[in-house]
């Protein structure tokens, strides 16, 4: 009896890291018998590039599926109680949105266990479909894709619930497919988090040694499927994976240098193999002005320059006008863009905190602090001479934007701003206004005629190299090289014309510790990896735990003085975050259902 394959991809889906020129021409929901796929070369390397769709399971641009990760955080704050399904205020102001066999927003299981089985077939099956029709070359190198992609899917599992059950092409009974068929697979106990994360780095440099350096190298493929996984590209991946690895409760210190070494060698292979480097002001610009600097940074966000940002997106989803498309402009755009006449209703559904805010520094590297009094001596505003990255990251009271400014103000006497204020409250929405007086400007695309109809096409960047440079410094920083990690984190500082941070910044591992978590929040804000950082850095609950998230309410007189005010962002509910929270529960099936899995402590 021939097997059926059941493949559910979507019709117009684009390669996780694919060119803008590479798409998924496979039917939705269809079934396939494998001789069918085999006997195709493009329906083949079809069926190996769906393993990419792992990715768009915890897509940023999601914002309406709690996939906007920072929102679970300090620095990103939703605009709703549960309006648009969001669960970013409700899981941490409500004790039972986690509990036992329930990780609430945070619950992938199923849908990786899935993609996990799919792959796993798919290994079992090239063996017998692959091989006989295009050749071990061939089949190498899409095997290394799968394994990555699998790798990358147990990965997402263990960051929320730490070890795992593996199950693999070859760890079934017969030591051939592990799919359920035998009782003896379907009991299966949870390796340790170490071994989860063991296997996962195995696994990936495993990929690594098949996977082509490059993709255009190979004269049969040409440019048509450059952006696939590589050997510099999977480097990358792994220089944040083995961070995770290094924060497993219960390593010793020897294992937590050694996870460390791999993180560095991993960084600089990235660069070595992939060729990636930061994208930077135009070497022509003899005296870059500060708003060279900005508009560079904003520039990586903004597909229109894709030619450019390639040398640092390292991997990333594409889209395409009218065919393939997002709603992340609809959902982010500051409210005031619903009165320009190209727009459609747009309204704001996460914006960013004061805690994020007011993490980034002078042009001149000196900490901002509303404290200080010399502020108002000395600047116009408390933004005007921010660094780039805040300009090109935040939109906030008096920011240019579509040709107009941007008014986050509440009158007093006159008019409110057309991006005003509106205080939050538990229960209710702001219907798309600010709660904090910022909106996200990266990811947006400025001049673009954005509705319901006509939707975003703008690149989902899901890995760059200014994170693998922060991932080496935190590495080294560790392994007790602090001027090392000082040299690459201001790699990152320069390419926005920031001063170096130095010696004196960081005498020791915890200053530099604290310049790096800074670090991270302003280069990659709104990038998805704030809330899993402080995971793995184990504040998360002191960083939660009884907090609230705030943001700057600015008045305006009938004279147009500005005042500015720190207000709460929560509707006056303290955050929640237990102990517990740091693994959650597994799924009641498969606790029932798999005799050897036990649940986390706790629950």
């Amino acid at each position: 009896m021939k097997k059926i394959i059941y493949i559910f991809v979507s019709s117009a889906l684009m390669l996780g890291s694919a060119s803008c020129n590479d798409e998924l021409n496979l039917r939705s929901t269809t079934q396939f018998i494998p001789e069918d796929i085999w006997g195709n070369e493009n329906a083949a390397d079809g069926y190996v590039i769906a393993s990419y769709q792992t990715f768009a399971d915890h897509s940023n641009f999601n914002v309406d599926g709690n996939k906007f990760y920072d929102a679970f955080s300090d620095i990103a704050k939703s605009t709703s109680w549960d309006q648009y399904e969001h669960m970013y205020n409700k899981s941490w102001m409500l004790s039972n949105t986690f509990g036992k066999n329930s990780a609430g927003p945070f619950n992938c299981w199923e849908t990786e266990y899935g993609r996990i089985k799919r792959a796993n077939r798919l290994l079992n099956e090239i063996d017998e479909y692959g091989v006989p029709r295009y050749g071990e070359d061939w089949c190498d190198i899409r095997r290394a894709e799968v394994r990555f992609c699998r790798a990358i899917s147990y990965f997402f599992l263990a960051r929320v619930y730490g070890g795992v059950v593996l199950r693999t092409d070859k760890s079934g009974i017969t030591g051939s497919l592990d799919d359920g068929k035998y009782e003896e697979d379907v009991h299966r106990a949870r390796v340790t988090e170490k071994e989860t994360y063991d296997f996962i780095i195995d696994e990936m440099n495993q990929a690594i040694e098949k996977l082509p350096k490059t993709w255009s190298g190979h004269e049969q493929y040409k440019e048509k499927y450059v952006g696939r996984a590589t050997k510099g590209m999977v480097y990358g991946f792994l220089s944040r994976i083995a961070l995770y690895a290094a924060s497993v409760d219960g390593i010793t210190e020897q294992q937590k240098k050694e996870y460390y070494d791999i993180v560095i060698d991993a960084a600089d292979k990235c660069k070595e193999l992939g060729g990636y480097d930061l994208v930077k002001v135009s070497a022509n610009i003899a005296s870059p002005t500060d708003k060279d600097y900005i508009d560079n940074f904003a520039s990586l966000f903004n597909c229109k320059n894709d030619g450019a940002n390639r040398k640092e997106i390292i991997f990333a989803t594409y889209y395409k006008k009218d065919i393939k498309t997002h709603e992340y402009d609809i959902k982010m755009r500051p409210f005031g863009d619903s009165k320009i006449e190209r727009m459609g209703k747009v309204n704001a559904r996460i914006v960013p905190t004061a805690e994020l805010t007011d993490m980034f520094e002078y042009k001149d590297g000196t900490t901002f602090d509303w404290n200080d009094p010399f502020w108002t001596f000395f600047h116009e505003d408390p933004y005007c001479d921010r660094e780039p990255r805040f300009h090109a990251t935040i939109l906030y009271d008096g920011s240019d934007w579509e040709g107009r400014k941007i008014g986050t103000y509440k009158g007093s006497g006159i008019n409110d701003g057309d991006d005003f204020f509106l205080e939050y409250t538990n229960n209710s929405s702001t219907n798309g206004h600010t709660p904090t007086g910022y909106y996200f400007r990266k990811f947006l695309m400025e001049g673009e005629e954005i509705s319901t109809s006509n939707k975003s096409y703008n690149t989902e960047i899901i890995l760059r190299y200014a994170e693998v440079l922060l991932n080496k410094a935190e590495a080294l920083a560790q392994n007790g090289d602090i001027p090392g990690a000082l040299d690459a984190l201001n790699l990152v500082r320069r390419r926005v014309n920031l001063p170096d941070k130095t010696a004196t910044h960081a005498p020791d591992l915890n200053a530099f510790m604290k310049i790096l978590r800074n670090e991270r929040c302003c280069e990659l804000a709104g990038e998805g990896l704030r809330f899993w950082d402080l995971r793995r850095w184990n504040i998360a609950r002191e960083t939660i735990d009884g907090k609230n998230v705030h943001g700057h309410l600015v008045t305006k007189t009938a004279g147009g003085i500005r005042t500015y005010t720190t207000v709460d962002a929560d509707g006056g509910s303290k955050r929640m975050y237990q102990e517990r929270y740091h693994r959650f529960s597994l799924p009641a099936d498969e606790l029932n259902n798999n005799h050897l899995c036990k649940d986390n402590p706790g629950w």
